[in-house]
């Protein structure tokens, strides 16, 4: 029988396949190495885009509040005019409303009354005057009662200007009525 020595044998084949175990090694880490460079360059690209549309939006948001900004200043404008437009409103609608005061106050007086001051504040108008008698004072509010541009009189005071009492003696008054416009008939009723 011969003699066959296998060991060289199972030695190349071990060797052989070491290096075909280095060299898939090898392959992986390239492979992996070139999967892990892919994926970065993938994933930088993908951070680059982002930022590109990021910036795109910031961009656009500052065109935006620059918009926003003109927006609001052209409402402050339009607010502006419309309460200057309102003022003049009220100022024509109250143009006439002194003649008509006047008018009114001059009409109302009943006899044995002498109005002494006159004042507005607003709406609120306060009189202020002397009279011979208490009843002349009740006829007058009457009268401030049924006027178109005067309404609601209310008597705050009521007394005689001097200390000493003399059934001659005036008494002063002092009244309060609401000015406005004139009334609807329709409201009367």
């Amino acid at each position: 029988m011969s003699r066959i020595n296998l060991l060289p044998w199972r030695e190349t084949q071990r060797q052989e396949r070491q290096r075909n175990f280095v060299m898939l090694v090898v392959f992986v880490a390239v492979v992996a190495a070139g999967a892990v460079f892919a994926s970065n360059q993938l994933m930088g690209g993908v951070i680059e885009g982002q930022e590109e549309r990021n910036e795109f939006l910031r961009g656009e948001i500052r065109a935006l509040d620059r918009e926003i900004a003109r927006i609001e200043d052209l409402e402050r404008t339009r607010d502006s005019l419309i309460s200057r437009k309102n003022v003049i409103e009220r100022l024509q609608e109250n143009r006439s409303l002194m003649v008509h005061l006047f008018n009114q106050i001059a009409q109302t007086v009943p006899e044995g009354i002498t109005l002494n001051t006159v004042r507005q504040t607003g709406s609120d108008l306060t009189i202020v005057g002397t009279t011979e008698s208490e009843t002349r004072v009740s006829e007058y509010m009457r009268r401030i009662e049924e006027a178109t541009w005067l309404r609601n009189p209310q008597l705050r005071i009521i007394e005689i200007e001097s200390r000493e009492q003399r059934a001659d003696q005036p008494f002063r008054f002092e009244l309060q009525a609401v000015v406005g416009p004139p009334r609807d008939p329709a409201e009367e009723v």
